[in-house]
């Protein structure tokens, strides 16, 4: 039996540190975009995906590391900071496999590495989107958890409907070979994916953040991209180094 609980927004998981995670899995989403970037640059040959906090986190790593790749957004637009201009936004369509194979990537998001990072004290920490989605949850059930945490990272301060149609997707597929007990915010998460699922594209595009990237021509088609379930047979991990990394 898999104890399954979605956390919305960020206020809840900023409070994980107050958590025993120590028999926990913890699965994070920000389907527009973090999550489905990280996933991107992953699939397309990056060695390695390194997330922080901070704008100041990424430019000190710079510094000590110079070969790195600067990457992330404040308010959905590529960093800019004094003189130094991020390589990379946050739109998975510009993570191409020229761009970024071989190469470790720093990045820092508004609400996406934040979640990721509220979950170090976690055993097990898988980075999911649509775009990675069932080799997400064949991870998830070979891990065998008895505790699985869903967390969402919301947008602003706000919960992120695309993030919690993506939870209630994975919910989806482990209710199909699984025995769960869903609390209520999991059963809340699985029917909502279950009422939208026929056209993920248009879900997330009425969603806050889809509709902002729909009015901004150059981030138009990230919505859609983001819609694509299964793009990549690819499970990525947070690893106790700080680095996120495709699981063989």
């Amino acid at each position: 039996m898999i104890k399954v609980e979605a956390l919305f927004t960020p206020a809840e998981f900023q409070d994980l540190h107050n958590r025993d995670l120590s028999k926990t899995t913890c699965v994070v989403f920000d389907v527009l975009r973090a999550t489905s970037t990280i996933i991107t640059a992953l699939g397309n040959g990056a060695a390695a995906v390194i997330p922080v906090e901070e704008i100041d986190d990424a430019l000190r790593l710079k510094r000590e590391r110079p070969e790195l790749l600067l990457a992330g957004e404040r308010g959905g637009v590529r960093i800019r900071k004094g003189r130094t201009t991020f390589d990379l936004g946050n739109s998975p369509r510009e993570f191409e496999r020229q761009a970024v194979e071989g190469r470790t990537i720093v990045i820092t998001t508004t609400n996406g590495t934040r979640a990721l990072l509220a979950c170090r004290a976690a055993p097990l920490i898988l980075v999911a989107s649509f775009l990675n989605l069932s080799a997400t949850c064949d991870q998830i059930q070979a891990a065998a958890p008895t505790e699985l945490l869903l967390v969402c990272g919301g947008t602003f301060n706000e919960a992120a409907s695309e993030d919690v149609l993506c939870a209630g997707a994975v919910i989806d597929v482990l209710k199909q070979k699984n025995a769960t007990d869903l609390a209520d915010s999991a059963l809340l998460a699985w029917k909502a994916y279950r009422l939208e699922e026929r056209d993920l594209t248009n879900a997330l595009g009425q969603s806050r953040n889809g509709r902002h990237l729909l009015e901004q021509p150059e981030l138009h088609d990230d919505v859609a991209f983001c819609a694509q379930r299964d793009r990549v047979a690819l499970v990525a991990r947070l690893e106790k180094d700080g680095r996120i990394t495709r699981a063989h």
